[in-house]
C-alpha cells in the first residue's frame, strides 16, 4: 500500500486523470490470465562483483499479524506492534540475504501508513542494512529503477491483489484493481515489471497464501507464506519462529540461485487500465468521448511501462473521488450530521461565489522543505 491513498473530497481529480487516458488499440486473449510478458535471464555479473539487493517492504503481509489496524499510523494502539513485526520479518530476510552472499542490502518503504517517518524503525532494523532516502519525493516502484544499481530485488510483507480474498488485498490503494493487458496484477508484479526494464529479477516475496496463488506465474521466486487469509480482515497465523526460519533459508537460496531467476518485460505498446470496486469508483468517467469505459473499468494504450504506471495512478486519483460517498454516509450517522452536511453545502456555494467574485484564489503550492529527506511512500 502507498500514500497515493489519501481520501479526497474533491471531484476535480477526475479531470486531471483524463490527460492520461487513451483509446484502446490492442487486445489480448483474457482466457490466458497472464499479462503477455516476456521472460529473460538477468544481467550477467562478473564472478567477484558485489551482489547488491534492494528490499521493498509493504506491511499487510506480516508474520504474526492478524489485525488490519497494525499497518495504519492512524491507530497508535496497534501500529507500534506492526512496526515490531515488520522489523522482525525484515531482519530475518536480511540475515538470509547476507548468508546467501549478498554484499549490500538496501531497504525502501513501499507501504505508506501515513507515518511521516519510515514505517520500519532504524533502531529495530539489522544494522547491516541501509534505508533508502532521497532529497526529493520519489515513487519506490518506478523511480529507483536504473541500470547497474542493484542485482536483485526482494519484496517483504506484501499483499494479494484486489479480488483475491487475501488479507487486506488490493493494488495501490483501497478498491483498485490494476490491469496490464487486461490481466489484474499485484504490486509484487509491478515491482517485477519495473525492474524488468533493466533486467534485474525479483527473487523473493513474502505474504499470505492468496498472494502465493497470485504469483504462480513467477515460479522461480522463493515465496514464504506468512499466514492463511480467511477474509480481507481475518487470518490463521503460522508460528512466527517457523516463518522467520523459512524466510532466512529461502532468502539465502534466492541469492544463491539468482542466475536461474527470470526478469519480466512487457512488449510495447501495452494495454493498461484500472478496475474500481467499492469504496472507489470510476463511474464519473462513463460517457466521456475518448474514454474506454465499461463496468467500472477504464483502459488505455501506453507506449511503455512507466507511461502505463503513471496513467494508472491518474485513474487512481479519479477513482478515489468515490471515497467521498463513505465520508458522507459516516457524517450523516453522527448526531449533528445533518448540520455538518448543511454547513458543507453552504461552504461549497461560498467557495464558488467567492471565486466568481475574485475574493478567493487557490493557496500557493509549497515546495519540499529545504534539507528534508524522503523515504518512499508516506
Amino acid at each position: 500500500m502507498s500514500n497515493r491513498r489519501l481520501v479526497s473530497f474533491a471531484a476535480p481529480v477526475v479531470i486531471a486523470a483524463l490527460a492520461v487516458v487513451f483509446a484502446v488499440t490492442r487486445r489480448i486473449d483474457a482466457s490466458t490470465r497472464t499479462a503477455a510478458y516476456t521472460l529473460a535471464p538477468p544481467v550477467t555479473r562478473a564472478a567477484n562483483a558485489p551482489l547488491r539487493v534492494l528490499v521493498y517492504h509493504d506491511m499487510e503481509g506480516l508474520a504474526g499479524q492478524d489485525d488490519w489496524r497494525s499497518f495504519l499510523f492512524s491507530h497508535p494502539e496497534k501500529y507500534p506492534e506492526g512496526q515490531k513485526l515488520l522489523a522482525a520479518d525484515l531482519n530475518a530476510v536480511i540475515d538470509g540475504l547476507f548468508a546467501g552472499g549478498a554484499t549490500r542490502v538496501d531497504v525502501v518503504d513501499a507501504h505508506g501508513s501515513g507515518n511521516p517517518d519510515p514505517d520500519v524503525r532504524r533502531d529495530l532494523l539489522d544494522p547491516r542494512a541501509t534505508q533508502v532516502f532521497r532529497d526529493k519525493p520519489f515513487d519506490p516502484y518506478v523511480d529507483l529503477t536504473a541500470p547497474d544499481t542493484y542485482d536483485a530485488v526482494v519484496a517483504v510483507a506484501m499483499h494479494a491483489k484486489t479480488g483475491s480474498r487475501g488479507f487486506a488485498s488490493h493494488a495501490i490503494t483501497l478498491g483498485m484493481d490494476v490491469l496490464l493487458n487486461d490481466t489484474p496484477i499485484t504490486e509484487s508484479e509491478i515491482v517485477a515489471y519495473s525492474w524488468g526494464r533493466v533486467r534485474v529479477p525479483l527473487i523473493f516475496v513474502s505474504g499470505d497464501d492468496r498472494l502465493q496463488d497470485d504469483l504462480k506465474v513467477m515460479p522461480w521466486i522463493e515465496f514464504v507464506v506468512t499466514k492463511k487469509a480467511t477474509s480481507a480482515s481475518t487470518v490463521e497465523l503460522r508460528p512466527v519462529e517457523a516463518v522467520h526460519a523459512e524466510m532466512k533459508e529461502k532468502a539465502a537460496r534466492a541469492v544463491r540461485n539468482r542466475v536461474g531467476a527470470k526478469v519480466m518485460t512487457v512488449a510495447a505498446p501495452m494495454r493498461a487500465g484500472l478496475h474500481a470496486v467499492p469504496p472507489a469508483s470510476l463511474q464519473s468517467l462513463q460517457g466521456i468521448p475518448g474514454i474506454t469505459y465499461a463496468n467500472e473499468t477504464v483502459t488505455f494504450t501506453a507506449p511503455d511501462f512507466r507511461a502505463a504506471y503513471d496513467g494508472v495512478l491518474g485513474l487512481v486519483r479519479a477513482a478515489r473521488a468515490g471515497y467521498s460517498q463513505v465520508l458522507v454516509e459516516t457524517v450523516r450517522k453522527q448526531p449533528d450530521g445533518s448540520r455538518i452536511m448543511a454547513d458543507y453545502s453552504d461552504a461549497l456555494f461560498m467557495r464558488w461565489m467567492d471565486y466568481e467574485s475574485g475574493r478567493w484564489k487557490p493557496p500557493a503550492t509549497a515546495g519540499p522543505p529545504t534539507g528534508k529527506t524522503f523515504h518512499g511512500d508516506r
